[in-house]
């Protein structure tokens, strides 16, 4: 279902479309951020005569820019204009926060209806919503966008899995919005209680926050007999929205460019990559006003492609996301930063600076096991120190260890040449 004609509009007039706003963008960021005021006037660019052909010359926006302009450095609007704010996990306790103001709270709405139009959900549907809630975007951006699109929302947030398994069989609900290894989980449960997943209603999955490989989409597909859609979003940006797959090809996630601009770069270099090379997302936002943000380096590896769909959208599609450029873990849909990690363990006099993490998959699940070594010069008791460290833990992580070892002086295994081994992913 085509939400809207952008979708299937000519290359030439979406590009009048990014120029106009783009401009736009840059003038108000121009305007009312001091960063980038600074950070254009010192690449010497008039944001004035910004155009897409020569996006490049305007300075990116980091991870890093974000924390050092902490709390709300990049907000372009006063308080009195802004309607919400949502929070992303950081790397150093502090959370990226980003803002939206009731326009931009519209916009949002309309691209989520957008993307669960292209993947199929219709008006009179109804969606069972099983992200989170709260500071994080998934769960309130597929909420908006759901009402937005005429179907009903069944707002039944993360977990509680039994309840989760009841709604879907007593509403009938149609489709169903989570993480890829949470439908993987849904689908073990149902059958452990013998309800045969395939006999539940729902009929389409968008799933999102986590990698999502071709084979993983098989399982879930032939586990619960549904069509499963890859959706991509990041709260700097937005949140859930920013692009996804349509349910009449699945090839490649739509990525809706009168709202946001893609590129892909070298993430060595930052020299823009041509069309089908795998890089680092950079995201340009055209319509933001609470938080614009240009050329932000996503972190996240992909390819892009302007080969037509089958569906008939003319935008460009990106890839799956493929892996990180940082340190960023993904485990059972959260996010674990291996930074997080070690700032626990240098908490304690009694620990070595030596971990190791080991990333594996049993069965649909992902599992995290952590080793961790004590100094030679402590005598204390390691079942006890790893009851502290597994209490530190679990006070900076949105996921606990599957397993946390505490282990004696030299038994993890040093790297003499290069940068240190820390994360072992052997999924």
């Amino acid at each position: 279902m085509i939400y809207h004609d952008v979708e299937t509009a000519p290359l030439a007039e979406l590009r009048t479309v990014q120029d106009e706003r783009l401009r736009e963008t840059a003038v108000h960021a121009h305007e009312n951020v001091p960063f980038y005021r600074d950070a254009l006037d010192a690449a010497g660019v008039a944001p004035e005569d910004v155009g897409v052909a020569a996006l490049d010359r305007l300075p990116f926006t980091t991870k890093e820019d974000f924390r050092e302009e902490y709390p709300d450095g990049l907000f372009a609007v006063p308080d009195a204009e802004i309607r919400r704010v949502h929070a992303s996990s950081g790397t150093t306790g502090k959370p990226k926060i980003v803002a939206y103001t009731e326009g931009d709270l519209d916009r949002w709405r309309s691209v989520m209806a957008r993307s669960l139009a292209a993947a199929g959900i219709e008006p009179g549907d109804t969606v069972q919503n099983a992200y989170g809630y709260g500071l994080f975007t998934g769960g309130l951006g597929f909420h908006a966008g759901i009402e937005a699109l005429g179907a009903t929302v069944v707002p039944t947030g993360g977990g509680d899995t039994a309840r989760q398994l009841t709604m879907l069989e007593d509403l009938g609900s149609d489709a169903l919005a989570c993480t890829p290894s949470y439908c993987l989980y849904l689908a073990e449960f149902a059958d452990e209680r013998g309800v045969d997943p395939r006999e539940l209603p729902v009929s389409t999955v968008t799933i999102g926050a986590e990698p999502f490989t071709d084979p993983m989409r098989a399982e879930i597909e032939g586990a619960l007999g549904v069509t499963a859609i890859d959706v991509y979003g990041l709260s700097e940006v937005i949140g859930p929205g920013v692009s996804i797959e349509c349910a009449h090809a699945q090839e490649g996630l739509h990525v809706w460019e009168d709202h946001f601009y893609p590129e892909v770069v070298d993430p060595e270099t930052g020299a823009v990559l041509p069309e089908g090379e795998e890089g680092e997302l950079v995201l340009t936002t055209l319509t933001k006003e609470a938080l614009p943000v240009l050329r932000y380096r996503t972190g996240d590896v992909t390819s892009l492609t302007r080969e037509p769909c089958a569906c008939g959208r003319t935008a460009a599609r990106m890839d799956n996301v493929t892996g990180r450029t940082d340190d960023l873990l993904v485990v059972r849909g959260v996010n674990v930063y291996v930074s997080q990690i070690e700032a626990a363990m240098v908490e304690f006099e009694a620990v070595a600076p030596h971990y190791r993490i080991d990333l594996r998959r049993e069965g649909t699940m992902d599992t995290m096991a952590i080793t961790v070594e004590h100094h030679a010069g402590y005598d204390g008791s390691s079942e006890r120190l790893r009851e502290r460290i597994a209490e530190r833990l679990g006070a900076s992580l949105d996921v606990a260890p599957d397993e946390l070892t505490v282990v004696g002086p030299g038994e993890i295994e040093r790297t003499e040449v290069g940068k240190a081994k820390r994360v072992y992913d052997h999924r």
